[in-house]
């Protein structure tokens, strides 16, 4: 009786979602053997203006040209999903440039066009096994390729590659500047400090080259001479056509980036120093500086972090149209924030491109209207339609203020956000679980940056120093370490290191609730968990950790191979999971989730009770191989997701039943790139019983979100 009443309510619930017109919404039906569970979930994103498919804006624009219509062609150095060259008009993607992805090809840091063809700056790579004209082992061509102005490649008779499209400039270094004029192409090749000039109508000819220290990017006047950046030296300078040096050396600019000339005749430069402004020069005799565009400090002005339309940051393209129009990219630190500004400097539409690698968490004391990434934080509206919940609300990195913000000088994927003793804090990992920075928020101070706290870094497997490279002069010489921003300067000083030298093969972090951090050591001595208590927030707003105060506590018998934690310290519930005898790893790989996951109650007792233990989707030998790659608990279930499909598998927390899987669905065109990360999934639970699951798509610059009730 009790069945057929709730079957009763089934059919009364179906009968009212088929009357309800429900376009973005998929409604999916899963039985367990208590009854029936209806879940209805949307797919949806953040971070890119489209949702995938054949429309995605391409990371990390490295330089752009516009043509007089107002088309903009684009060149990064890579795109995962393969737009290294994007074509982008009236506020849309009408193509790309074929064939630079893959294959030891790559996109680059500058860009040409004329009447007939794109130039593409690129770099070919050896290839084992590939036919046709590559390099030999061990060098790399670094070439201009030609295509149509449709993206497909335009070959040439002297052409190299294996399409006779590339004309190879060098095997030093990359090309850092393109301009045409006159059936002329001007090359940047500063790994020579040369000028190199060829004839666009016999591509493979070099007509002339002369000596530039450090050439970079170049535009071209009306009188056919060549502003073109000095790079590192904050100068622009002047040059003929045939390579004589020019009066009007503009010597003061704080960081050029990018340098256009306008319809009538004026120098625009992209100025990425402390401005974060274009420039605009009067010519005609000495250059004479006469206006800007964007708000002067950029995106650090007023409210510092704040997006708004003429707050500019992280300045690395440039272009102008006919009607005077004005095309600006920003985000060179990893996205694209792509802006058209009428000639008034009104803004007419802005695409962006935002995520590679990256995920995100909700501030818990708005109940997920506030999510951040490692770079941006956005504000949600859950009302409105498919890919529209997002607003770009700040940008929380400052140079200027933070040279030594590690997310300058590292590669943070993971963000877990918390509130503790009623204080916001952002912590960052990476793809390798290698460290895990913290970050302080003062809105006093600094609006919406994220201020350095500490870093925890991990002993280097190979000895040395933890820290590769020259930023981070002040660390210890050897092992593991923890730092705390003790004077609050955001910067690495001397006597603010707390060392220590342990297992360097690490499985995984995780912060609780309370403040608390966790690790997880792989494969080691039986005592692999690592909990390092937080003692306060001192005075400037850091948490403090140490290493004396750290509780060093026992794998389960169950691991060989430790991987992933997650504590509950409401419930004293502990999720571990990793490698097992029964289930082992089919071959090594740092990122791997494992092939178990155990729920274990009583955890801080002195007999932890195991609740359950749960084979996870894992199958190295099917094609494509089926690994799990992330996780995150929430609320009453459990969530996974694996690494090739992207698909999230759903389970009961107090049972580890599964209930229900989720896929892309068609509002993101079906689609997903890798779960490259390890924490690739974020799970929460809001106030109203929703919950919303956060999914890694590192494939075409975005976050995939899912929004679901039980």
């Amino acid at each position: 009786m009790l069945h057929f009443f709730r079957f009763i309510k089934y059919l009364f619930r179906l009968s009212i979602i088929r009357i309800v017109i429900i376009t973005t919404v998929t409604i999916c039906i899963c039985f367990r053997g208590t009854g029936v569970l209806v879940t209805d979930y949307t797919a949806s994103w953040i971070g890119n203006s489209f949702g995938g498919g054949d429309k995605w804006v391409q990371i990390k624009i490295e330089d752009m040209q516009v043509d007089g219509e107002g088309k903009v062609y684009t060149n990064s150095i890579w795109d995962e999903a393969g737009r290294e060259v994007g074509i982008y008009h009236n506020g849309n993607i009408i193509g790309k440039a074929e064939d630079l992805h893959g294959w030891g090809r790559h996109g680059g840091k500058a860009i040409a066009i004329d009447k007939k063809h794109i130039y593409v700056a690129m770099q070919q790579s050896a290839e084992v096994n590939a036919n046709g004209d590559y390099p030999t082992s061990g060098t790399t061509w670094y070439c201009v390729r030609r295509y149509n102005l449709a993206g497909k490649a335009a070959p040439f008779p002297m052409g190299r590659g294996w399409d006779n499209s590339m004309l190879i400039v060098s095997t030093k270094g990359a090309i850092t500047g393109l301009a045409t004029a006159n059936q002329r192409l001007y090359v940047s090749d500063a790994a020579a400090n040369l000028i190199r000039v060829y004839d666009t109508n016999n591509l493979g000819k070099q007509i002339i080259s002369f000596t530039v220290s450090h050439p970079g990017k170049i535009t071209i006047d009306r009188n056919k001479n060549l502003w073109l950046i000095q790079e590192n030296t904050g100068k622009v300078l002047h040059y003929s056509p045939e390579g004589k040096q020019l009066s009007g050396t503009i010597n003061n600019i704080g960081k050029p980036t990018a340098v256009v000339v306008d319809r009538k005749g004026r120098l625009l430069v992209a100025d990425n120093g402390i401005r974060q402004q274009i420039l605009i020069y009067n010519i005609r005799h000495n250059p004479n500086l006469i206006g800007t565009l964007g708000t002067q400090g950029g995106v650090y002005a007023d409210t510092p972090g704040i997006i708004a339309d003429t707050k500019l940051y992280d300045l690395s393209g440039l272009g102008v149209d006919l009607k005077g129009n004005v095309y600006v990219n920003s985000g060179l630190h990893g996205g694209t924030d792509l802006r058209k500004f009428s000639p008034s400097g009104k803004l007419q539409w802005q695409l962006l491109g935002l995520h590679f690698i990256d995920n995100v968490d909700i501030n818990p004391l708005t109940d997920g209207l506030d999510v951040f990434a490692k770079q941006e934080h956005f504000h949600m509206d859950y009302s409105k339609p498919v890919g529209k919940q997002w607003k770009y609300q700040a940008y929380t990195l400052n140079p200027f203020k933070y040279p030594q913000d590690p997310r300058l000088h590292t590669s943070p994927t993971s963000v877990f956000f918390r509130i503790i003793q009623g204080k916001p804090f952002m912590f960052l990992t990476d793809m390798y679980n290698s460290f895990l920075e913290i970050y302080r928020f003062n809105s006093k101070t600094d609006g919406e940056i994220a201020i350095p706290a500490g870093m925890f870094v991990g002993t280097n497997g190979k000895g040395g120093k933890a820290i590769p490279g020259d930023w981070l002069t002040t660390q210890p010489n050897k092992g593991e370490w923890i730092w705390c921003d003790h004077n609050g300067n955001g910067a690495f000083d001397q006597g603010e290191y707390d060392s220590n030298y342990d297992y360097p093969y690490i499985g995984g972090w995780w912060v609780d609730s309370k403040g608390d951090i966790w690790k997880t050591l792989r494969t080691h001595d039986g005592m692999g968990i690592r909990h390092y208590p937080l003692q306060e927030i001192d005075a400037k707003g850091n948490p403090i950790y140490s290493y004396r105060t750290m509780k060093k506590q026992k794998t389960p018998n169950i691991f060989t191979d430790l991987r992933r934690i997650e504590y509950i310290p409401e419930t004293d519930t502990m999720y571990l999971s990793g490698f097992t005898k029964e289930h082992p790893a089919s071959r090594d790989n740092s990122k791997w989730y494992g092939s178990e996951l155990v729920r274990y109650d009583n955890w801080n007792t002195t007999y932890p009770q195991q609740r359950w233990r749960l084979q996870v989707p894992y199958n190295p030998q099917d094609n494509p191989e089926v690994l799990t790659a992330s996780m995150s608990v929430a609320g009453n279930y459990i969530f996974l997701v694996t690494f090739k499909q992207a698909k999230v598998y759903i389970y009961q927390a107090n049972t580890g039943k599964l209930v229900k899987t989720l896929k892309p669905g068609k509002e993101v065109a079906s689609e997903s790139g890798w779960i490259d990360i390890p924490y690739g999934i974020r799970a929460v639970r809001r106030s109203n019983g929703e919950y919303l699951v956060f999914v890694e798509e590192d494939w075409k610059g975005k976050v995939v979100f899912y929004k679901l009730k039980f």
